[in-house]
C-alpha cells in the first residue's frame, strides 16, 4: 500500500506508538472523573499458550496477555491501561497507575476478580466508593462453542464506602472491551493477525488509545458537536486528527534534543 518496506512501517508504529504512549502517560493526570469501570481483556503474544514452546513457557510476553481498563462512565475517556497477566500483582500495579490520576474520591465498579479486592484497597485506601459486580451465568450449551453462558442475573456487593447503587454497572467497561476486538484485528478471536511481539502489542494498544480518547468523538458525547473524551475532561478542546498523533513524534524528537 505505503511502498515502504514492511521494517519502516512497523518501526514508524514503535515510534508513534512510543510517543502516544508518553504523551498520555504525562496528560492523564489530576482527571474529573466521577465514576469509573473497570475490566481486563484477553489475547495471546508469540502464540496461543497451549502451543508455546517449552523453552518460553512462563516467559510474560509468549501465551496469554491480559490488558486491564478503566473508562469513566461519562466522560468515556479512558484515563490508564495496563498490560499483564491476571493476577494480584499487575492488579495492584494497574490500581496504583488509575488512583494516581484522579482528582478526587470517584466511585468504582469492578467485575468479581478477587485481585481487585486487595489491589482496590491497597491504592485508595477508603479514599473510595467501590462495589463488585458479579454475573450469574447459566449452564453452558454443548451447540453454542463459541458463544459465553447466558447470564440469568447480577449480584452487587458493596466493598467500600458508599457507592450509588444505581451506578454500580460494568456495561460501558464491556461494551470497551468489544470496541478494542473490532477495531483491532490482533485482538480478535480466531484470528492470525495475533501479536508476534510484545512490543509491537504494547504500542498498538498506546496508538488505539490515543485515537480513542483524542481523535474519534464519542456518539454519546457529540451534541451539539463532536465532542472527544479528551475534550470531554478538559484535556483539548478540538477533535485530534491522525496528523496530530504524527506531529507527536516531531516533539518528542525536539525533547530529546
Amino acid at each position: 500500500m505505503t511502498g515502504a518496506a514492511i521494517n519502516t512501517v512497523v518501526n514508524l508504529l514503535i515510534e508513534a506508538g512510543s510517543a502516544s504512549l508518553d504523551f498520555q502517560d504525562s496528560v492523564m493526570r489530576d482527571l474529573p472523573c466521577k465514576r469509573l469501570q473497570c475490566d481486563e481483556i484477553w489475547s495471546f503474544v508469540y502464540a496461543k499458550a497451549k502451543n508455546v514452546p517449552a523453552e518460553k513457557r512462563g516467559e510474560f510476553g509468549y501465551g496469554d496477555v491480559w490488558t486491564w481498563t478503566a473508562i469513566d462512565a461519562e466522560s468515556k475517556i479512558i484515563p490508564c491501561w495496563h498490560v499483564g497477566s491476571r493476577g494480584t500483582q499487575d492488579a495492584y500495579v494497574f490500581m496504583q497507575n488509575l488512583a494516581g490520576r484522579l482528582a478526587h474520591r470517584v466511585q468504582l465498579t469492578t467485575d468479581g476478580h478477587k485481585p481487585y479486592l486487595e489491589a482496590v484497597e491497597g491504592a485508595f485506601g477508603d479514599n473510595i466508593d467501590y462495589a463488585m459486580l458479579q454475573k450469574i451465568y447459566g449452564a453452558e450449551s454443548s451447540e453454542k462453542r463459541y458463544s459465553p453462558p447466558e447470564c440469568i442475573g447480577t449480584k452487587r456487593d458493596i466493598i467500600q464506602g458508599n457507592p450509588d447503587p444505581a451506578h454500580v454497572s460494568t456495561s460501558y467497561v464491556e461494551r470497551q472491551n468489544l470496541t478494542m476486538r473490532m477495531s483491532m484485528r490482533r485482538f480478535t478471536r480466531l484470528t492470525n493477525a495475533f501479536s508476534k511481539k510484545l512490543e509491537n502489542h504494547m504500542y498498538a494498544l498506546a496508538l488505539y488509545f490515543m485515537y480513542y480518547n483524542f481523535c474519534r468523538p464519542h456518539k454519546t458525547l457529540s451534541q451539539p458537536y463532536a465532542t472527544t473524551p479528551a475534550m470531554a475532561v478538559g484535556l483539548t478542546n478540538r477533535v485530534w486528527t491522525v496528523r496530530d498523533i504524527v506531529g507527536l513524534l516531531d516533539s518528542k524528537s525536539a525533547d530529546s534534543n
